[in-house]
């Protein structure tokens, strides 16, 4: 057996740990090691309050450290011992890893330790390998009496070494309950002690509460949940009970199924809005669920694409009145002059025509001019097949919208696009809930628009169905008709600028086309000399495409009996 001489003043971390390396190759951990090798480790043990055992092993761990990851085998065959021999080791080792020190990997379980098929394998963290390096103490992370901030980075940590199977589900379920009773001053562990729930679902609010805050993620899924369990009953046990009302959380409303297009879904949840004001008061929500609006469901005026559009003398008149309107500098002006004459300053716009004559697209100009961003509504999403969910939905978009211009500096735009179906004239002696919820929907729209403080655009294809009371509620109405011959010329122009002059004239003569369907023929020839060169551009093909943009027009009616 080997000795090495040091003394007290030359030694440190590290070369404490070298020697235990080297006098412990094929050691077999017998005693006669212990007593050669007892400086060293007599050093680590008083520089890290750790048993003989531990620190042969710690050494071992931080000798490996390049590797990334040290196996049982791994030891064993350093040590010259059998595997039995390390088994006998692993309290030792679990005490390592409950001080952080070391992270355990069990991902893959093993039948056997002999290292074939992997195994458990660990790894020092990088602060312990460090401390080491600059042969400083290593001092765990304190995580007592933290800001809701840091208590959520804390939460996160311990998933992070959960998902990377750093440390077990029971481990990763005590730092997180030890995490809540030295955190016992923050409102949100006291709301959620409040709850009466016992350690399991507690931890299972936590992975929700993680996911909402750290990840900004309110649709959570089983894919998003099991990573936390080890053992595949107790997901199962889990599973089974969410989306059944079945499990405590759904019991107690904390957390609900999302919706999807109005529908449940039984497979994705959330923590309830309710709970959410209850479990963060220190947080904005309102601004939160703005932002993530902002996010989904808000076009930024910068990312809008310039984009030329041609109308009749009277639309053109019209749109260049709004564009006045809206530049922050007049709007700012009237909006006061108005409220000085005791007038409402909210300016509500209706754009109705036939489709692709251009009313989106001037909405997203106008508000490209004006500096404006944009909140869009999809009717869709608001409907419900849950009587009052639709209306809840329908409240909200306004309050959204509300907390977005007084957070703004510019005032953005609400715009309601495609909203036939909420504009229309409403339902009389109804007997259907359906009828009924849209009548309630047009009644909440109706008065939000009454006391609208902002810009509000809809567009619609219909105009012939359209109720009087919103007619009455729209301060302008622009009726947008499809392009005379000359403006269909210059939108071939501007789409097809390698067209001739020729065979401009005859397309804009030939085919009564809305600017919508003219850049669709644009798009598809255009695909077409890419895909053929320039020898696919002609006229012919250019006119090939016009007839196959009116379906109708290539539908001939079947002989027989059937339509």
């Amino acid at each position: 057996m080997q000795t090495i001489e040091s003394t007290k003043q030359e030694m440190t971390l590290l070369k404490a740990v070298e020697q235990i390396v080297e006098l412990s190759r094929d050691s077999r951990l017998e005693p006669e090691f212990f007593s050669a090798a007892a400086e060293p480790i007599n050093y680590l043990a008083g520089r890290l309050e750790l048993t003989p055992e531990q620190c042969v092993l710690m050494a071992l761990f931080i000798n490996n450290s390049d590797d990334g990851c040290t196996s049982v085998r791994d030891l064993a065959k350093h040590l010259g011992c059998s595997t039995t021999r390390i088994l006998s080791l692993l309290k030792e080792i679990d005490g390592l890893v409950n001080r952080d020190m070391v992270r355990c990997n069990r991902e893959r379980r093993m039948m056997r330790f002999d290292g074939s098929g992997g195994g458990i394998t660990y790894r020092v963290p990088w602060p312990v390998v460090d401390a080491f390096i600059h042969d400083r103490d290593f001092e765990p992370t304190k995580y007592q009496n933290l800001t809701n901030e840091d208590f959520f980075g804390a939460v996160c940590d311990i998933f992070d070494q959960r998902a990377e199977s750093d440390i077990s589900t029971d481990m990763a379920a005590e730092r997180l309950q030890s995490l809540m009773a030295d955190n016992s001053h923050l409102a949100f562990v006291q709301q959620v002690k409040k709850y009466k729930l016992d350690a399991e679902d507690e931890n299972l609010l936590l992975i929700f509460a993680h996911l909402l805050i750290n990840e900004n993620n309110d649709h959570v899924g089983y894919r998003d949940i099991d990573f936390f369990y080890d053992r595949k009953r107790a997901f199962e046990n889990v599973k089974n009970q969410l989306g059944r009302n079945l499990h405590p959380l759904e019991k107690a409303k904390i957390i609900e199924c999302t919706k999807n297009n109005g529908f449940f879904n039984t497979e994705s949840f959330r923590i309830s809005g309710s709970a959410k004001m209850d479990l963060f008061p220190e947080l904005d929500l309102d601004a939160a669920e703005a932002e993530d609006t902002k996010r989904r469901d808000v076009v930024k005026h910068e990312d809008i694409v310039p984009k030329q559009l041609f109308f009749d003398k009277s639309v053109e008149e019209q749109i260049s009145d709004l564009a006045q309107l809206l530049d922050e500098e007049h709007y700012r002006d009237i909006c006061n002059r108005m409220k000085d004459s005791g007038y409402r300053c909210g300016f509500t716009c209706l754009f109705y025509g036939a489709p692709g004559t251009g009313k989106t697209e001037s909405v997203l100009q106008l508000a490209r001019q004006t500096g404006r961003d944009i909140m869009q509504v999809n009717i869709s999403q608001i409907k419900s097949m849950w009587v009052g969910e639709s209306e809840k939905n329908t409240k909200r978009v306004f309050d959204i919208y509300r907390a977005m211009v007084e957070k703004q500096k510019v005032t953005p735009i609400l715009f309601f696009n495609e909203a036939d179906a909420i504009i229309s004239k409403r339902f009389e002696n109804v007997d259907r809930s359906v009828d009924q919820m849209y009548n309630s929907m047009q009644n909440i729209i109706l008065q939000e628009m009454e006391t609208l403080n902002g810009i509000l655009i809809a567009t619609t294809n219909l105009a012939k169905n359209f109720d009087k009371a919103f007619e009455r509620r729209f301060l302008y109405k622009v009726r947008f008709n499809k392009p005379t011959r000359e403006a269909r010329e210059h939108i071939w122009r501007t789409m097809l600028p390698k067209l001739s002059d020729a065979d401009i004239s005859v397309l804009a003569e030939k085919y009564d086309f809305s600017g919508g369907q003219i850049e669709n023929i644009a798009r598809h020839y255009t695909i077409d000399t890419i895909l053929h060169s320039d020898q696919a551009a002609t006229l012919a093909t250019l006119i090939r495409h016009c007839d196959g943009e009116r379906i109708e027009k290539n539908e001939k009616k079947a002989i027989g009996f059937g339509n």
